[in-house]
């Protein structure tokens, strides 16, 4: 057997041959021994994090920037061009920098004094104990660590839960399930702990729901300059240069546009960043909470932004509805919107800019936009989750009058 050179990255995160090998851990230009060896090639990159291929949390560590850009563009490109669509701008990739998440997940067990707090292991269930990350913003690790501390002193040798962080406003936001506080000393543990971390809020779920353990301020997220209430456990876009990159996007592909609406608008990451002098907004969401924040929020600011509280997967707007805007722009989640882009497809809309955090789905749905008349003008690839598979992109697209 021949020496074999790494051609590009599949989809999982292995580096796959000419001849369509998958090798585990390969860059693009490393080569493959007869033996399985990998010869580290230009574009093969030392992971920083003693935890790389172990945790379940990056997988792609062994890139250099580059390989890691041409990643995420073929990954946004490739099922479009399975599906014959025709792009005619891909704008360079934007990759947030190490250490910029502004949220994570993680799990945590206790066994009498040992805790272990950390993501699931690559391909396993299994926890690995995460004692450095370079994903998360420093202040969300200084907190992760603390927190593996408060369940090391909590008075039950046995527990098993999970953590939500997020980064806001004021600090971070803390929700914790598997703590049950039921004396007086529990809950004032919790209270100290938060406030000598600095905690925006502490939360305990014990199967009934987030119960507000501490927030010494009502907790908000700012878009732009609009600062929304920050419901428990609310959907944030994973850092925030990410989050600009994909509003600048959106701004761009609407320009102009009078009458826009946002839909799956979350708390209003889009309505709120594309809010300006003379543009009125309509926002749709399923959630009752965020819609509740994004009104209270308009509101305040006294802008024209009209929140709805509508199942769009159930109660797509429909076609004459749509043909009022000038603009949309949506942001499903990673099922996409099937049947609200068939919708789309129906009416007379000219404009809109799809976000996505799935190619795939993006790509069907994108297909029958296609089929309908629009033209796929620009996609803007990003790379947000760092050294992750998962990629994110927004996209413009306009249909001739």
């Amino acid at each position: 057997m021949n020496d074999e050179q790494i051609v590009r990255v599949a989809a999982r995160g292995d580096g796959v041959t000419a001849s369509g090998r998958h090798v585990a851990g390969a860059a693009p230009g490393d080569t493959i021994a007869p033996d399985g060896a990998v010869i580290p090639g230009p574009h093969h990159a030392t992971p920083p994090c003693p935890h790389f291929g172990t945790c379940g949390g990056c997988s792609l560590q062994h890139l250099d920037d580059v390989a890691l850009a041409d990643f995420v563009r073929e990954r946004v490109t490739g099922p479009l061009i399975a599906k014959g669509i025709t792009i005619s701008e891909v704008r360079p990739v934007h990759l947030s920098p190490p250490r910029s998440r502004r949220r994570a997940s993680l799990r945590y067990t206790r066994m009498k004094s040992s805790v272990t707090l950390g993501f699931a292991g690559q391909g396993s269930h299994d926890l690995v104990n995460i004692r450095s990350c370079e994903i998360v913003t420093p202040r969300l690790f200084d907190v992760m660590t603390a927190v593996r501390g408060l369940v090391a002193k909590w008075p039950k040798p046995k527990l098993s839960g999970q953590v939500e962080l997020a980064e806001i406003d004021q600090g971070i936001d803390v929700l914790i399930t598997g703590l049950a506080p039921s004396s007086v000393a529990e809950h004032e543990m919790l209270s100290a702990f938060a406030e000598t971390q600095g905690l925006a809020r502490l939360s305990i779920d014990q199967g009934y729901g987030p119960e507000t353990q501490y927030e010494p301020v009502p907790v908000t997220v700012s878009f732009g300059d609009v600062a929304v209430r920050f419901p428990h456990a609310s959907f944030l876009q994973a850092t925030t240069d990410g989050e600009a990159a994909l509003a600048a996007a959106a701004r761009e592909a609407l320009a102009g546009a009078r009458m826009v609406a946002d839909l799956f608008a979350g708390l209003g990451s889009f309505a709120f960043h594309l809010s300006e002098p003379g543009r009125k907004l309509y926002a749709a969401e399923a959630a009752r909470d965020p819609v509740l924040a994004l009104t209270q929020a308009a509101n305040a600011r006294q802008l024209p932004v009209f929140a709805e509280h509508r199942d769009l997967f159930r109660n797509p707007l429909q076609a004459d509805m749509l043909s009022r805007f000038d603009g949309l722009v949506l942001d499903p989640p990673r099922a996409g919107a099937e049947a609200q882009i068939a919708a789309i497809a129906a009416s007379s809309l000219k404009r809109l800019c799809y976000v996505s955090c799935n190619p795939a789905t993006f790509a069907r749905d994108a297909r029958t936009l296609c089929d309908a008349g629009f033209e796929l003008k620009t996609v803007w690839p990003v790379g947000q989750f760092r050294w992750s598979t998962h990629v994110e992109l927004a996209s413009e697209f306009v249909r001739a009058s």
